[in-house]
């Protein structure tokens, strides 16, 4: 179906307004997505605070053509594009969106760091843990060393007594 083309200038200032606002785009391939599911998709994305829409791939490519470093991966099929201006929310909610509905969406690519990254670079991206797990793990990388004294005093002060 073809779109008129005051449509596609509206669709074109939106991707050249998402490249300007997002620190990170990702290219969503979607199939045989359900509209319940993709309705609830949209709804989790959004009170994520990450954008989502669909659009051409010839829009897509004339509007982040020139913008970004690198080479934009190859986008077949039914394309998506999934922002925020967090840089690894949009990758990794995809990437739990994509386990969960096995083989109906997937990440093909994105723009990290106004730099181009294909699809393995941007579920790498997407596999690193959020900043409170991060922080969480340094914790506890912390508290180790600590813990394991006292654990070794208590047995030393029970040995004694």
């Amino acid at each position: 179906m073809a779109i008129t083309k005051t449509k596609k200038q509206d669709i074109l200032k939106k991707l050249t307004e998402v490249k300007t606002v997002a620190d990170s785009i990702v290219f969503v391939h979607y199939k045989g997505l359900a509209v319940t599911d993709t309705t609830k998709m949209r709804k989790e994305l959004r009170d994520n605070g990450i954008g989502y829409f669909v659009a051409k791939k010839t829009l897509m490519k004339r509007a982040f053509a020139d913008t970004f470093t690198g080479e934009m991966p190859k986008l077949d099929g039914e394309i998506a594009v999934a922002y925020s201006t967090d840089p690894m929310a949009p990758a990794q909610s995809i990437k739990e969106f994509s386990t969960k509905f096995k083989d109906k969406i997937s990440i093909v690519g994105g723009i990290f760091q106004g730099v181009y990254k294909n699809e393995s670079e941007m579920i790498e991206i997407a596999s690193i843990p959020s900043l409170q797990v991060l922080r969480g793990m340094f914790v506890n990388v912390i508290n180790s060393p600590i813990q394991g004294l006292v654990i070794s005093l208590k047995a030393l002060a029970e040995k004694r007594s």
